[in-house]
């Protein structure tokens, strides 16, 4: 598994995030976070969410039934945040984009 996996956003912005093996608790920080499964040399990206508590990551996935590597990306500011989950929503999960309009 690679220690890091670069996503672009629907606005072509590229987002680098970092493995986080279930035995290593990421830092109690904000955060986006992707749940992803490795496809040859890409990956198919199955969940984007954002949380205010990246420690919990694993629990998160866990609770959204969700299986596979999980990366992280460190953003303090909100709305980096908020924006940036928005913008791989857009690109990776159009129809749970569409469903929060």
């Amino acid at each position: 598994m690679r220690e890091f996996v670069d996503l672009s956003g629907a606005s072509g912005a590229s987002y680098r995030f970092k493995l986080t093996p279930r035995d290593r608790i990421p830092l109690r920080i904000a955060g986006n976070y992707a749940v992803v499964k490795p496809r040859g040399e890409a990956v198919s990206v199955l969940l984007v969410a954002e949380t205010n508590d990246l420690s919990r990551v694993h629990e998160l996935c866990a609770e959204a039934g969700v299986r596979g590597a999980v990366y992280v990306r460190l953003n303090v500011a909100r709305s980096t945040r908020e924006a940036e989950h928005q913008d791989l929503v857009d690109r990776y999960l159009p129809k749970q984009a569409a469903a929060a309009e």
